[in-house]
């Protein structure tokens, strides 16, 4: 099993709009908070499954409300929709900053669909 990845900075923006992170193996990633809730690993997104994933939208102008450390491996981000199920891994934050660009690309599609749809 590969070692696992550690946090050495977590900062909110001033603005609340946005999570810093920065990882003992030199990455760093600025995450927008709409980006976080979109992609919260929390059941009421992910689905209890493979396929299940659910298309959050409308949150355009979300903040960040406070972050509660849970344990030595993850962090619950408690945003100003009231939503604060989802458990942060670090390994899933990590993960979230490599594939930002890919998910977002993915994200803005099915945002497009939608829109389209609703015409």
């Amino acid at each position: 099993m590969p070692p696992q990845i550690w946090p050495t900075e977590l900062r909110l923006a001033a603005d609340r709009k946005a999570l810093h992170i920065r990882f003992d193996d030199g990455t760093s990633n600025t995450l927008r908070a709409e980006y976080l809730r979109v992609e919260s690993p929390s059941a009421e997104v992910q689905g209890h499954g493979a396929g299940q994933k659910k298309h959050v939208t409308g949150k355009a102008g979300i903040s960040i409300q406070n972050l509660e450390p849970v344990g030595n491996y993850a962090v619950r981000i408690i945003f100003d929709d009231g939503h604060d199920s989802g458990l942060y891994t670090w390994e899933y934050l990590h993960q979230l900053g490599r594939e930002e660009a890919e998910r977002w690309a993915d994200y803005q599609a099915r945002e497009t669909e939608m829109t389209m749809k609703n015409k």
